[in-house]
């Protein structure tokens, strides 16, 4: 942070709308997890489960070696066995004295053979964070573990100050950039029509007097552009603009801060505003079941992705994905299962590919993926090898395990310009692959 005064100063300047972030490396998560159980072969068969998902890892039959190894990996997720030979709770027992010796609680999973309230209140003063109960779904396990080990580091908050006054807005800029936000600053309303579309902001922090209009009917015209409907605006007032606050509340999504306001007031408020913001985004954007876009976001994505693309000569691929006989699946194991096999599906593919690359339900049991800067030979890589693993996964249904495979069709921008284009052709292929016996992946091109 030493060097941002002198980055403001560069930056702003006599520019109407320039940007400023802090120069910071994101933490990535530990996807590193240690199974402790006596029986080896039930975790060497639970390690083989997990290992699928992309995590890596260790098995230790005694707790002693794993606690050694947990002094070099502090950021490990333990998967502990709740009964030791002959003492049906002698696991919790024992993480709870190897809690007292860490300088950091470890994150542990309890498993059991046994459900009842005792076991799983010891479990929570041992810190456990879930508690499951043999037979288990693989999946849900999955799940708890994504949960778990999930960066707590987020996407920094886009915000956009509309200003008035430059030395308060200047001041404002450099107290959110100390706290990880990513500002940009616009002196002219008239020319704001560009910064948003280029910086999408999480939230508009914006004076509540501007030159040629009012804060107010700013935030009236900002909202008649696409993607801008729900954009929340919290505006810097004077004591003689408070009788406007009911009419600013009245909007539901944004808020009125009288000045001067204190650092905290106006952190705790944008942050606020900027969290409800996105979870209420997150809840229209993505399918409930699966945690991926929903089949209208999914779409939206695909046409800004080509977009983009075309206009930086990129390369970028689409993949349409569904899953075989999954109206069978349903049919026979229930459509309990058939949500697990989904789940399942969705959990694998965030796991194996790039955080870059955009997942979305695209039907029932279709999924589509778009894939920035990969072409159409190196997307069916990738792919055919997360086919490869989907195949040998198991799924319970009822009393049996069984497996369940994919068929997908690729098309990528090199082949098939336009994002309509592009889908047309990835069903064609996908198509293809079944007409071709299924559980494989085909590309479309051009040419075909």
């Amino acid at each position: 942070m030493e060097n941002r005064g002198k980055n403001k100063s560069q930056e702003i300047g006599d520019s109407p709308a320039m940007t400023h972030s802090r120069d910071e490396t994101v933490a990535h998560a530990s996807n590193l997890v240690f199974v402790v159980n006596h029986d080896t072969e039930a975790a060497e068969e639970l390690a083989l489960q997990i290992r699928y998902y992309g995590y890596e890892v260790e098995i230790f039959s005694q707790l002693a070696k794993c606690k050694t190894a947990l002094q070099q990996r502090p950021d490990a997720v333990i998967l502990m066995e709740v009964g030791v030979a002959e003492d049906e709770i002698g696991g919790i027992r024992a993480m709870q004295a190897l809690q007292q010796s860490l300088q950091q609680p470890a994150r542990v999973i309890f498993i059991s053979i046994r459900d009842n309230l005792e076991y799983r209140l010891e479990a929570v003063r041992a810190g456990g964070l879930a508690y499951f109960v043999q037979p288990f779904n693989p999946v849900e396990l999955i799940c708890q573990l994504d949960l778990i080990t999930a960066s707590q580091v987020q996407d920094p908050f886009r915000i956009l100050i509309v200003y008035g006054d430059r030395t308060v807005a200047l001041d404002h800029a450099g107290l959110l950039e100390q706290t990880g936000m990513t500002v940009k600053t616009a002196a002219d309303p008239m020319n704001l029509t560009a910064a948003l579309k280029e910086f999408n902001p999480d939230l508009i922090l914006m004076d509540f007097h501007l030159p040629q209009c009012s804060g107010l009917e700013l935030a009236k015209v900002i909202r008649q552009f696409d993607g801008f409907i729900n954009l929340p605006v919290v505006y810097l007032a004077t004591e003689d603009d408070f009788s406007k606050q009911v009419e600013t509340l009245s909007l539901q999504r944004d808020d009125l801060l009288v000045q001067p306001v204190s650092t905290p007031t106006l952190i705790a408020t944008i942050n606020t505003c900027v969290m409800r913001a996105r979870a209420l985004h997150a809840l229209m954007m993505h399918d409930g079941l699966t945690g991926v876009l929903n089949h209208s976001a999914i779409k939206e994505e695909l046409v800004r992705e080509v977009i983009r693309a075309n206009r930086l000569n990129t390369s970028l691929s689409y993949a349409l994905i569904d899953i075989d006989f999954f109206n069978k699946i349903n049919g026979k194991y229930g459509f309990s299962a058939g949500d697990h096999v989904l789940k399942s599906l969705a959990r694998l593919l965030k796991q194996r590919l790039r955080g870059t690359d955009v997942i979305g339900r695209y039907g029932g049991e279709e999924f589509a993926i778009i894939m920035n800067d990969t072409d159409a030979a190196s997307a069916a890589k990738v792919i055919e090898e997360i086919r490869a693993v989907f195949s040998r996964l198991p799924h319970a249904g009822y009393e049996e395990e069984f497996n369940v495979s994919f068929s997908c069709g690729i098309a990528d921008i090199a082949s098939f310009q336009d994002a309509a284009s592009l889908a047309e052709a990835a069903e064609k292929a996908l198509f293809q692959a079944k007409q071709r016996g299924r559980n494989k992946v085909v590309v479309n091109s051009a040419n075909e």
